[in-house]
């Protein structure tokens, strides 16, 4: 069965409380559940964290041996370039995904420097987002 790390970075655990105009009402570990129904094929696990070496220990523990990750570097995307050294450095395909629209949002967010080493970027459609990370990791 195919294995795909979905990861999250800082603030994502406030999903479902978090400027739900943005993000919207649902919580991430609600989601999950639901995505986990969704790819009844696939091994699904889900990390987050808010700080940005737990994120890069995560890429490197997975990285070279599941078939797919899923990345919300939250705002890391727009300047952790240790991130995207982490990801550059792996072989696992990353997909990059964020849940709001960075190109229609402040211009600083509109730079991602962790999706250059990324497979793809999925931007702007909310948590559907994630399945349609993991459907092009399948």
């Amino acid at each position: 069965m195919k294995q795909i790390q979905i990861i999250n970075g800082p603030n994502l655990n406030l999903l479902g409380v978090r400027e739900p105009a943005i993000y919207g009402t649902i919580s991430f570990e609600d989601f999950y559940e639901d995505l986990k129904k969704e790819f009844p094929d696939l091994s699904i696990h889900y990390y987050q964290s808010n700080h940005e070496g737990d994120l890069i220990d995560k890429l490197h523990e997975v990285g070279f041996r599941y078939d797919g990750i899923v990345l919300n570097a939250g705002a890391y995307t727009h300047y952790s370039y240790a991130l995207a050294d982490a990801i550059k450095a792996i072989e696992t395909p990353t997909v990059e995904v964020h849940i709001s629209d960075i190109y229609a949002r402040e211009g600083f967010r509109s730079v991602s420097v962790t999706g250059v080493n990324c497979k793809a970027i999925i931007s702007g459609k909310g948590l559907a987002g994630y399945s349609e990370a993991i459907a092009l990791l399948k």
